[in-house]
């Protein structure tokens, strides 16, 4: 228990931005479910079991008539798609960790995948406990967030217009930050190309499957460029 404890206190002063961040955007999740009519407990379930960020949010419009449960696996599926290029380039790594790399792999999230890939492991803490400790700190704010943002829309039931637009917010505010990077300036182009045409064809409510299915296109079949194009650019 010691090994664990001194993982657990060295990882959580770098996740103390995803705490932060989590607490609102899990907040926020836990507003929309709870105003669905959905118990804390459903909440946090949903939170435990799924925990797929955007996917949550996105699963608050699955239940509703006539939504089918295919078209939620796909759905679900194609927005957290990335999630998929995540885990092939920790692959080797996690593979040295036994069987806690099934959990290391659910816990993926954006913020988490960033940790792992930009912290250095400190002096004397085993990299597998100090990277898993990351990864179950990072589900445990959401969790935390979910739970707040529940409880306060179950007790005060205040207007949620609007909130949804938090989990817009944070993906914006990542998209300006590796825009002005500018490490990978042409897939981010290709993202918002793809998005503005297909809302423009398929209008605001059919517009996510096909931008989404049209940038797995072109990014694949641009692929080779993409990637001399990124190994070419240096920070102005």
């Amino acid at each position: 228990m010691g090994e664990w404890k001194e993982a657990l206190t060295k990882a959580f002063p770098y996740t103390i931005p995803v705490l932060a961040g989590y607490l609102f955007i899990g907040g926020a999740f836990g507003v929309m479910f709870a105003d669905e009519g959905y118990s804390v407990l459903w909440a946090i379930l949903m939170s435990v079991v799924v925990y797929a960020g955007s996917g949550q949010y996105l699963a608050t419009t699955f239940f509703v008539p006539g939504f089918s449960m295919v078209q939620a696996a796909f759905l679900t599926i194609m927005v957290n798609i990335r999630h998929v290029f995540y885990g092939l380039s920790l692959v080797d790594r996690y593979n040295r960790y036994g069987k806690k790399r099934w959990y290391m792999v659910f816990g993926m999230t954006d913020e988490t995948y960033s940790l792992i890939c930009t912290t250095d492991v400190p002096e004397g803490v085993s990299e597998e406990k100090f990277l898993f400790s990351i990864t179950l700190l990072d589900q445990l704010y959401w969790i935390l967030g979910t739970i707040v943002g529940s409880l306060l829309m179950s007790t005060f039931g205040f207007n949620s217009d609007g909130i949804e637009f938090a989990m817009t917010a944070l993906f914006i505010v990542m998209f300006m930050e590796l825009w002005y990077r500018r490490t990978n300036r042409p897939a981010e182009l290709i993202g918002a190309g793809a998005s503005i045409v297909c809302l423009v064809v398929f209008g605001a409510d059919g517009f996510v499957l096909p931008a989404m299915l049209l940038m797995i296109a072109i990014i694949l079949i641009a692929r080779r460029r993409l990637d001399r194009n990124a190994g070419g650019e240096t920070d102005a």
